[in-house]
């Protein structure tokens, strides 16, 4: 990131200063949810439920709009964000969402949670013309404008993290037999096909086992002695926080030791590796787009120095090792970054429009190099990597940032 960029950062708090009013020369032009002084968006989280831990990201998300407000607002008008509990149910999130955009008639759905709670909507989304964008899911199915147009997610897509994944496992495992874990969702599935696709026409081949769980499931060890039983010396791992932990603990106490890779969304130290055992988790290999701030490497870096007061300051009970907190600023941010971009021309349809006019966005807790990039026909705003091993200490970067667009 530029010195000028990281300036910005550090004195706006990540680069949201209201436009000068000479700036703004689009007459004013509203759709429900927006008046002269208020910008009304909605979204639904999992505050309940299994993967209620995921749900820090709704909070800090909010933390960061009040210091938005604080701030002044976007262009002269406070964000309210209606955040709805959805219990990682699809038909509650259908409930909710509906409930936001007919009830409460929010401008916008914008960093919903969940593959399959935005699956459950997005027919109604679109069907309505509502923006559904900046979605907390790396499901390939957010960045098809032709199908849905008014969808788009943020993360980088788990089909393209699973396609660098096999073709690492191609390029550098001799005699591979491969175990996987997955997730028995859309979630889950994505990672494996682009697993499959990255293996190319040896996938049939070099997988030996699959096994899923559910994310109601206590416990995954009966899974992971079963793919430790099928000859397997890589094991590929498309889980979430708990069953990451738990598989790598499993692995590790009935002495089978493959080689493992772990998705990005289940890679944090703090979350995932330390509770499962450093020591357990050496050698493990996974990508990123975030710096972590439990990393060492980060102590002193500006975008993590910023992030740390930002915590202390709007989120203090928010747990700053947690990168489901990263994630939700920086799904923020880019939501200000687009909605400054509107101008006065807060319509549902310009709001996508800037939502697929991003150009080259630095964000200050993004590795260095990776940038986000939409268009017309790009909807997929992360489309770099970096692909990462666990040396007991730190995620160690390897290779250079991959962009799989």
């Amino acid at each position: 990131m530029s010195a000028k960029v990281l300036a910005t950062y550090a004195t706006a708090l990540a680069g949201v200063l209201l436009l000068a009013a000479g700036a703004v020369h689009a007459q004013k032009k509203y759709d429900p949810g927006v008046t002269d002084t208020e910008i009304m968006i909605g979204q639904t989280n999992p505050y309940s439920g299994p993967l209620s831990s995921y749900s820090t990201q709704g909070r800090v998300q909010a933390a960061y709009y009040n210091m938005i407000n604080e701030q002044g607002g976007v262009n002269g008008r406070k964000i309210k964000l209606l955040s709805l509990d959805d219990g990682y149910q699809p038909p509650k999130t259908v409930e909710q969402t509906r409930k936001l955009v007919e009830d409460d008639q929010v401008v916008a759905i914008v960093g919903s949670m969940g593959t399959p709670t935005n699956s459950a909507i997005v027919k109604y989304m679109n069907a309505k013309k509502v923006p559904h964008i900046l979605l907390a899911t790396g499901a390939s199915k957010w960045g098809h404008p032709k199908e849905n147009p008014w969808t788009m997610g943020w993360y980088p897509t788990y089909y393209t993290e699973g396609v660098i994944y096999g073709k690492y496992i191609v390029k550098n495992i001799k005699d591979a037999k491969i175990g996987v874990l997955y997730q028995n969702d859309d979630y889950g599935k994505d990672f494996i096909n682009g697993l499959k696709q990255g293996l190319g026409g040896e996938a049939g081949k070099l997988i030996v086992k699959e096994v899923t769980y559910e994310v109601t499931d206590p416990t995954v060890d009966s899974q992971i002695v079963t793919l430790a039983g099928s000859g397997a010396n890589v094991l590929f791992s498309a889980s979430t926080n708990k069953v990451a932990a738990q598989a790598i603990r499993k692995a590790f106490d009935i002495d089978w030791h493959p080689t493992q890779f772990l998705v990005n969304n289940a890679s944090s130290i703090a979350t995932v590796l330390t509770p499962a055992g450093l020591d357990k988790s050496v050698g493990i290999i996974s990508t990123a787009y975030l710096k972590d701030p439990a990393d060492p490497q980060f102590a002193n870096d500006d975008g993590i120095k910023w992030y740390r007061d930002f915590m202390k300051k709007h989120y203090p009970e928010g747990d700053i090792n947690d990168p489901q907190n990263q994630i939700g600023i920086s799904i923020a941010q880019t939501a200000i970054e687009l909605l400054k971009q509107c101008g006065n021309e807060l319509t549902r349809e310009n709001i996508l429009k800037q939502a697929a006019n991003l150009k080259g966005l630095e964000l200050p807790l993004l590795l260095p190099g990776i940038k986000l990039n939409t268009g017309p026909d790009q909807y997929y705003p992360i489309t770099q990597q970096q692909l990462i091993k666990f040396d007991g200490k730190s995620w160690v970067r390897f290779g250079e940032v991959i962009n799989g667009s």
